[in-house]
């Protein structure tokens, strides 16, 4: 069995940071204390004086973009470039070629990542207007939810029968994640904007498009059927501070039945940055104006939403740079997520202790995942070490996303990943891979 030392790491785990020694032996975490002195012969011992020691990252969205689309991004390059940036269990959308809207399509992506992922996975099986038997055969403990596009996007795998809808939240008990855009606001905003600019609209007008009416109206009526049916309802990627009052803080997140994420993207970036950026932060939902920014991470701050998460969505750099109609929405984020948001932590916006709980602790308790999001005994030894004060500047050469890109471009991050361990094995240690050891599948406590 190999074990491994971690020495004199600053733990940050349950709302305390605290110096400890961690003891990982096989895949598991097997003791925590200050001090440990009593360790098998042959174990790796890393001195991590200064350093902060995490829960990997469980990043609850992310788009792999296999089988079909692999000249954008597989799920070896992604999950790599995951790894190394900290995340140590992701869970993939099912807008793939061909869609996961089926039990025999789901189970090939699964067959895929156990050959080829650095990190731990799940996928959910996506929702169509026809598939509802496909949906119910879903075992809740080992696939992570059924995800339905309320709005079309990368894909087009929109489900628009209200009857359909209803019938999906009122029959199953799987937690359903919702992508929220009304399609008829819109493509009522987009045929305007097209009479005017035909196909090359200036980007800035993204978040008129794709506006908060739009939005608002599809999260309230998904929060509506979900208050109505019952459902485990789960929101991602909220874009504005409207739709935030749809949400609650006023009951433990294990007991909610309704949750929201936000992404990183949302959270950095605002309409201002459209000049600079212009398709490179093309996303659906769209980013808006600073005053959603802002009422955004108030909401997080307070928990009413109760995820972070990246929406990882690469596309070619050739795809990106046509006109606005035609350069798809979506880009790369895995691998600089846990370090924006530590740009967060230093500009004291967001306590560590509170960004953990955020992309660690609660994706694991949402989703009810078994042994992983904490730092404690017993658990998979998930982990990532963190140097708060080595600087890095995102560059082409460091960049591992397949699509060779990066929105980041150019920033310079005060924060590195020295070291990610993925149930017990070293798996990324100061820009180097293990390449032997992959990921393993997510099960769900439920």
């Amino acid at each position: 069995m190999n074990s491994i030392l971690v020495k004199n790491a600053k733990v940050v785990n349950e709302g305390k940071t605290t110096v400890l020694d961690i003891l990982i032996e096989g895949e598991i975490i097997s003791k925590i204390k200050k001090n440990i002195k009593e360790y098998p012969t042959n174990t790796l011992v890393i001195d991590a004086e200064g350093k902060y020691l995490l829960p990997g990252i469980i990043d609850d969205q992310v788009h792999f973009r296999e089988p079909g689309l692999t000249r954008k991004a597989t799920i070896a390059s992604e999950s790599r470039a995951a790894v190394a940036g900290g995340i140590t269990s992701f869970i993939e959308m099912p807008n793939t070629v061909p869609q996961a809207t089926t039990q025999e399509i789901l189970e090939e992506k699964f067959k895929t990542a156990a050959k080829s992922s650095y990190a731990n996975y799940s996928f959910m099986i996506g929702g169509t207007n026809d598939n509802l038997e496909e949906l119910l055969k879903t075992d809740p403990k080992n696939v992570a939810a059924i995800k339905l596009f309320l709005g079309s996007s990368t894909g087009n795998m929109l489900v628009d029968d209200e009857e359909v809808l209803e019938k999906i939240f009122s029959s199953t008990k799987m937690l359903i994640a919702v992508h929220c855009e009304d399609e008829a606001t819109v493509k009522n905003n987009l045929d305007k904007q097209k009479s005017i600019y035909g196909d090359d609209i200036p980007i800035e007008l993204h978040p008129v498009i794709r506006s908060e009416e739009a939005c608002y109206l599809s999260s309230s009526k998904a929060v509506a059927l979900a208050k109505k049916t019952g459902a485990r309802l789960h929101v991602f990627h909220l874009s504005t501070a409207k739709e935030t009052e749809l949400f609650t803080n006023e009951i433990p997140l294990e007991e909610k039945m309704i949750t929201a994420e936000i992404c990183v993207h949302h959270l950095w970036f605002s309409d201002k940055d459209y000049v600079e950026k212009g398709t490179f932060i093309k996303w659906n939902p769209a980013i808006k104006r600073e005053k959603d920014r802002l009422g955004l991470w108030d909401a997080l701050l307070d928990d009413r939403l109760d995820v972070i998460a990246t929406d990882h969505a690469p596309h070619t750099l050739e795809e990106k740079k046509q006109v606005y109609t035609k350069a798809p929405s979506g880009g790369p984020l895995v691998q600089h997520a846990l370090l924006a948001m530590m740009e967060m932590v230093r500009n004291k916006k967001i306590t560590i202790e509170k960004m953990v709980e955020k992309m660690c602790h609660n994706p694991a308790i949402l989703f009810k995942i078994e042994k992983r999001g904490f730092i404690k005994e017993g658990y998979f030894a998930d982990l990532v070490l963190i140097d708060a004060n080595k600087d890095q500047v995102v560059e082409k050469e460091n960049i591992l996303y397949k699509c060779g890109w990066s929105p980041f471009e150019g920033t310079q991050f005060h924060t590195t990943v020295s070291q990610t361990f993925v149930n017990g094995n070293l798996m990324y240690d100061q820009g180097k891979f293990n390449n032997k050891i992959k990921g393993k599948r997510l099960i769900f406590n439920r």
